[in-house]
C-alpha cells in the first residue's frame, strides 16, 4: 500500500519548517517528573542520521548534502568532515544512516548508509570513508542495492551490534514483493556484515540476509541486558510496529499485505511460516521512526524502558519491558510532544537519551 504524501520522512520535510518548541515541549504523565526536549544544535540542514563517538562527540549526516559532520555537545563546536557526493534527498532518500567503527578511536573509519546516482541509476549504498586530521579520505563502496522509482522505502538504519558486527536495514522499496525474495535481493531486509560489508559467518541463508520480512525502518536497538535486537517499523494505512529480531526471521511483509483485518497479521501475512508478529503495534500509523534503550540513564522515570520517536506527530514516547525482556508490560505513553518530527534516537555514553528532527539535534532531560 502506499504511504499518504505525508508519511514517513517526507512529513519530516513539510515540517521542517516548523519551529521546535524546545522548553515548552513536555508531557507530565501522572506523578512523574516533567521530561522536556532540551535543544543541543538548532538551524542544522536536516541532521537525519547520527551516533556518537566514545568521547561524547556527535557524529551527523545531512540528509539532502551528504555531509557529514561532527558536534561537541559540550562546546557546540561543528566541522564538516567530508561529504559524500552524488547524494540524492528527494522524499526518503538521501543520507541516512552512520556508525563509527566499533574500535574508534584506535581504528577511524566512518560508515554510511546513503541514496546516491551511480552509474546512471539511483542506488542505496553502504560506504565507508576513513579519518585522518579531521578529514575524511578514501570513500569506499561496500553494498549496493537499486533504489525504487519513487523515492520512500529506502530505509537506512545501521548499527554495530555487540557482536561487532555490522547491522543494515534496506527498505522495500515501494514493493512488497521484495520483502519476501532472498536471492540477492536486499530489499526488505536486515542484512548482518562484517566491517568489509560481507556476510557475516553464522549469518542463516548462507549470504548478508539476517531477518526479512521488513517494509521500512528507521530504528533499531539491541538490549544492553539481553543483547536482543527491536526494530521499529513503519505500516502502510495501519500497523506501526516494534519487532523483537530473530536470526533468520520472515516478519511476514509482502504482497498478502492488507490493513482490512484490525490486527497486526493482515501486515504479517505473507511468506513461509512462522512468521514473527510484532510485540506493539498501532491501528493507525504515526510514523515511528528511532528507538533507543534507557538503560541507567539520567531520568529516572524512563528507566529500562525502550524510548521511540515520530515524524507524524512529532512525539518522544517511552514503553516497559516484560520481566523476561521478550516484550512490553505496558501501554507506550508519549513522554515530550510539539515536536517538528524526531527522525533517530540515540544513546550517548553517559547514557543520555538525545534525538534529531529536521533541523536540529536534541537531549531529554528532567525538568
Amino acid at each position: 500500500m502506499i504511504r499518504t504524501a505525508t508519511h514517513g520522512l517526507v512529513a519530516a520535510v513539510i515540517l521542517a519548517t516548523l519551529t521546535v518548541a524546545t522548553a515548552a515541549s513536555h508531557a507530565a504523565v501522572g506523578h512523574r517528573a516533567t521530561i522536556k526536549a532540551k535543544p543541543v544544535a538548532t538551524g542544522l540542514n536536516g541532521p537525519s542520521g547520527f551516533t556518537f563517538a566514545p568521547s561524547g562527540v556527535i557524529w551527523y549526516l545531512e540528509r539532502g548534502t551528504g555531509e557529514v559532520h561532527t558536534l561537541d555537545p559540550r562546546t557546540g563546536t561543528n566541522h564538516r568532515v567530508f561529504t559524500i557526493n552524488g547524494v540524492n534527498g528527494d522524499g526518503e532518500r538521501g543520507a541516512l544512516g552512520i556508525a563509527l567503527s566499533p574500535r574508534w578511536p584506535t581504528k577511524k573509519v566512518v560508515y554510511v548508509y546513503v541514496t546516491r546516482n551511480g552509474g546512471g541509476h539511483l542506488q542505496n549504498q553502504l560506504v565507508r570513508f576513513t579519518v585522518s586530521g579531521g578529514t575524511g579520505r578514501g570513500l569506499k563502496v561496500l553494498l549496493t542495492s537499486p533504489a525504487s522509482a519513487d523515492p520512500y522505502h529506502n530505509g537506512g538504519r545501521i548499527l554495530f551490534g555487540p557482536d561487532h558486527k555490522l547491522y543494515v536495514m534496506i527498505g522495500d522499496g515501494h514493493n512488497s514483493t521484495n520483502a519476501q525474495d532472498r536471492s540477492d535481493n536486499f530489499r526488505g531486509k536486515i542484512l548482518r556484515l562484517d566491517p568489509d560489508g560481507t556476510g557475516a559467518k553464522g549469518n542463516p541463508f548462507g549470504s548478508r540476509i539476517w531477518s526479512y520480512g521488513h517494509r521500512n525502518s528507521f530504528g533499531f536497538a539491541f538490549d544492553p541486558v539481553t543483547h536482543r535486537l527491536w526494530e521499529t517499523e513503519n505500516g502502510p494505512e495501519c500497523t506501526d510496529e516494534i519487532n523483537l529480531i530473530v536470526k533468520g526471521g520472515n516478519f511476514g511483509w509482502g504482497p498478502k499485505e492488507t490493513c482490512s483485518v484490525p490486527k497486526p497479521g493482515g501486515t504479517n501475512n505473507s511468506g513461509p511460516k512462522p512468521r514473527r508478529g510484532p510485540k506493539w503495534f498501532t491501528a493507525s500509523t504515526i510514523g515511528i521512526t528511532g528507538a533507543a534503550f534507557c538503560q541507567g540513564c539520567e531520568i529516572r522515570s524512563l528507566r529500562g524502558q525502550l524510548v521511540f520517536g515520530d515524524v507524524d506527530t512529532g512525539s518522544v514516547r517511552a514503553i516497559h519491558l516484560n520481566a523476561a525482556r521478550t516484550g512490553f508490560s505496558s501501554k507506550a505513553r508519549v513522554i515530550a510532544t510539539g515536536l517538528a518530527g524526531v527522525h533517530s534516537v540515540e544513546v550517548s555514553p553517559t547514557g543520555r537519551i538525545f534525538f534529531s528532527g529536521p533541523s536540529g539535534i536534541y537531549r531529554l532531560v528532567s525538568g
